[in-house]
């Protein structure tokens, strides 16, 4: 389904629900990319269910504490807790998840957050050498999610709970579409962004983060589709809308886009608060009926939505395969954990 620009106008001055609440206690909770916007607010309202523990994970500790200082000061949440870790550096990912496996026995909620979007035509590659638009909004956060899915399906099973994946996507993959050469490519997340095989002239078009979100939203249903129908692990993904957050800090209002994505966030854009409340329905919505979030696109108004008709044709379905499968493969390069979670624990 298609959002038009009328529909995103009178979503904006539709009343948004109330952000969804229940208690949380003895529950773990990971939000990515939280010391500032959308994740910084999700983890805030996180904070006053009084989480067994809520941790950010932010690139920078300065930042990170900085932001666990400020949730307890306003909720008195003192179970907050900061941890490390930077989608840029895929070490940093298994450091992360290695630290976090050794300290906690269980994971309720993992919300995927972070997110890159480049302004600079010029490529930015990650010492790993991936693009880093593709390393953190892609790769990095499915690496931490399947290295983490052992632990949410234990946690299901040990503690009789639903927990939950939550990826942050964005209507503006209804946009992207990548061409058919790198869909037919043998190898087509190297061809579209590694260093050693992307084209020495790449610039970064403006539709790169659109791509990302595609990507994400194939992931989040290529890992609802492969987890057995009896899972207990639910897996989604959200669309926060248009509104104000850490996103666009680099966006220079000299240029013309700058300044037309400036008027529209004056026009149409939620606060950040509001925006979050999408992040917090996905996570805790539909309490009595879990299973209906499972695998499901949830739309900025908090309700289950439609991701774009394009993801849920014929072409979507097959890009969906071949991107998983070239993650997969990617990824268990980086870490061999990775093929034998999505043996262990996937069909």
């Amino acid at each position: 389904m298609k959002q038009t620009l009328w529909g995103m106008i009178l979503e904006r001055w539709a009343a948004i629900p109330p952000v969804v609440t229940t208690n949380l206690t003895g529950k773990t909770i990971i939000v990515t990319g939280s010391n500032i916007g959308l994740g910084l607010e999700t983890a805030r309202h996180f904070a006053r269910m009084n989480p067994g523990k809520l941790i950010l994970a932010c690139r920078s500790k300065e930042k990170g504490l900085a932001a666990v200082a400020d949730i307890k000061r306003d909720t008195g949440c003192s179970t907050v807790e900061f941890m490390r870790l930077d989608l840029a550096d895929f070490d940093s990912v298994k450091s992360f998840v290695h630290e976090f496996k050794s300290q906690n026995e269980r994971l309720d909620i993992l919300v995927e957050n972070a997110a890159v979007a480049l302004y600079n035509p010029e490529p930015q590659f990650t010492k790993d050498g991936w693009e880093l638009t593709i390393q953190v909004n892609h790769l990095a956060s499915c690496l931490l999610g399947l290295l983490l899915l052992p632990i949410l399906v234990e946690t299901a099973k040990r503690f009789n709970t639903r927990p939950r994946v939550v990826v942050v996507t964005s209507g503006l993959h209804e946009r992207a579409r990548f061409e058919k050469k790198l869909i037919d490519s043998s190898e087509p997340l190297r061809d579209y962004a590694h260093k050693d095989d992307v084209d020495p002239g790449l610039r970064i078009a403006p539709g790169r983060y659109s791509e990302s979100k595609l990507l994400n939203v194939y992931f989040a249903r290529a890992l609802h589709e492969h987890l057995p129908p009896q899972s207990a692990v639910i897996v989604n993904s959200v669309t926060p809308g248009l509104c104000y957050s850490g996103l666009r800090r680099d966006l220079s209002l000299a240029s013309i886009g700058g300044l037309l994505i400036s008027l529209m966030e004056k026009v149409l854009a939620r606060t950040t608060e509001e925006g979050s409340r999408s992040l917090v329905f996905a996570s805790l919505g539909e309490e009595k009926e879990p299973d209906k979030m499972k695998g499901a696109y949830l739309s900025s108004s908090c309700a289950i939505y439609e991701p774009s008709d394009y993801v849920l044709g014929e072409e979507g379905a097959k890009e969906q395969r071949i991107f998983w499968d070239d993650t997969v493969k990617e990824l268990t390069k980086v870490d061999p954990q990775v093929e034998q979670v999505v043996k262990d624990y996937l069909r």
